[in-house]
C-alpha cells in the first residue's frame, strides 16, 4: 500500500479487524468489479437507487443469558482497571428474502460493498481521510431510537453515552498524534438521523483533523498500521481490550470493524465496517455490538445490540 501511494496508483483495500488478512484491489479489479464499491469518491455499479417492495426480515439474537456470558467478562475486566470502554460485539442469525446483492443495491449508507458470495456491509462511518496531507476522523458511539421524545437531548446527557464518546473521542485524538501535528477536535457530538426501514436511529458523531507528519507523507500503508484496529470499535487501552474482546466473544470478527478504503492517487477515504452481514454455510448473520463502559447495564446493552441489527432499506 505504501508503494501504490508513492507512486500515485489509485488502489481499494480490505482489512480485517485483527489486521492479519488484507486485500489490496487495483483500479483494473475495480473496473472488473472483482468486488462491488458504492463510495463518495468511487463506484463501480451503475444502478438506480430504487424503493424495494416489501421485504421479510427475521432476527434470531443470542439469548441473554448467552449474551450475559461475554458482557460479564467484559465488566469484570472493566472492575479490575485492565480497560475503561470495550467494544462487544455478537452475531445474529438472520432470514431475509433479499439476497447479499439486494442489500448492496437497496441499502442507502454512506459506504457500501459487497464482496460476492461472502459480505455486504453498508456503513454510515468514516474512519479516517486524507486531504491535502490532512487527516481527519469521524468517531461514531452513541446511538438512541430516534422515536424516543427529546431523544436527541437525552442521547447527549445520558452519562454512559457520554462518557463512551468522550473516551473515544480522546483515544482517536491520541492515535492520529502518532501520524499528525497540530491535532484538535473539529466538531463535537454532531447528531446525525439515520433512517431504516425497522428502526430511525439518532447516532452521535465528532470530527478530529491534524496535518500528516513529514515522514507519513504518501505511506497510507504504515499510517493504517499505526492507527489500526480502529479505536472506535475496539476500546480503550488498545493491546488489553483486543485481549478482553478475543476472550469474552464467542465468534471470530474477520473483516466486520476491519476497515475498507479508496485512494485516489491523492487523498484517502475510508471507513468502519460496521452494519454487515456475512454469508456462512447458505446461512446470513448480522454482526453488531457497542461500547460497554462500567455504567452500562446487561439490558441496556442487549437491546442497543439488537437495534442495530437492521438494513438501511425504506
Amino acid at each position: 500500500m505504501d508503494e501504490l501511494s508513492e507512486g500515485k496508483k489509485p488502489f481499494f483495500f480490505l482489512v480485517n479487524f485483527l489486521m492479519d488478512e488484507i486485500r489490496v484491489f487495483t483500479e483494473k479489479d475495480i473496473r472488473n468489479k472483482v468486488l462491488l464499491i458504492d463510495f463518495q469518491n468511487v463506484i463501480n455499479v451503475n444502478y438506480q437507487h430504487d424503493d424495494v417492495a416489501d421485504f421479510s426480515w427475521k432476527t434470531f439474537p443470542e439469548t441473554l443469558e448467552d449474551y450475559r456470558k461475554g458482557f460479564e467478562i467484559v465488566q469484570e475486566n472493566l472492575r479490575k482497571g485492565n480497560s475503561y470502554l470495550t467494544n462487544y460485539t455478537t452475531r445474529t442469525e438472520i432470514e431475509t428474502n433479499l439476497r447479499l446483492e439486494d442489500i448492496f443495491r437497496f441499502s442507502k449508507a454512506k459506504y457500501k460493498v459487497l464482496v460476492p458470495d461472502e459480505f455486504v456491509f453498508f456503513s454510515p462511518e468514516t474512519f479516517v481521510e486524507i486531504i491535502d496531507n490532512k487527516i481527519f476522523t469521524h468517531p461514531m458511539k452513541g446511538t438512541i431510537d430516534a422515536e424516543i421524545p427529546d431523544a436527541e437531548n437525552i442521547l447527549k446527557n445520558n452519562p454512559k453515552e457520554k462518557a463512551e464518546h468522550y473516551t473515544v473521542v480522546d483515544l482517536l485524538r491520541n492515535d492520529l498524534s502518532m501520524v499528525a501535528d497540530q491535532v484538535q477536535v473539529k466538531e463535537f457530538q454532531r447528531i446525525d438521523y439515520i433512517k431504516t426501514k425497522q428502526k430511525n436511529l439518532l447516532a452521535m458523531s465528532s470530527e478530529i483533523e491534524g496535518e500528516i507528519k513529514p515522514e507519513f507523507k504518501n505511506k497510507i500503508g504504515t499510517i493504517l498500521q499505526k492507527l489500526l484496529p480502529a479505536g472506535s470499535i475496539l476500546g480503550a487501552p488498545k493491546s488489553k481490550t483486543l485481549e478482553i474482546i478475543l476472550k469474552a466473544e464467542q465468534f471470530d470478527r474477520g473483516f466486520y470493524t476491519g476497515i475498507a478504503g479508496y485512494f485516489d492517487g491523492e487523498n484517502l477515504d475510508s471507513c468502519v465496517m460496521i452494519r454487515f452481514i456475512e454469508k456462512e454455510n447458505d446461512k446470513l448473520f448480522f454482526k453488531s455490538g457497542g461500547g460497554i463502559t462500567h455504567q452500562s447495564d446487561l439490558i441496556s446493552e442487549y437491546e442497543e445490540m439488537k437495534n442495530k441489527i437492521y438494513v438501511p432499506i425504506y
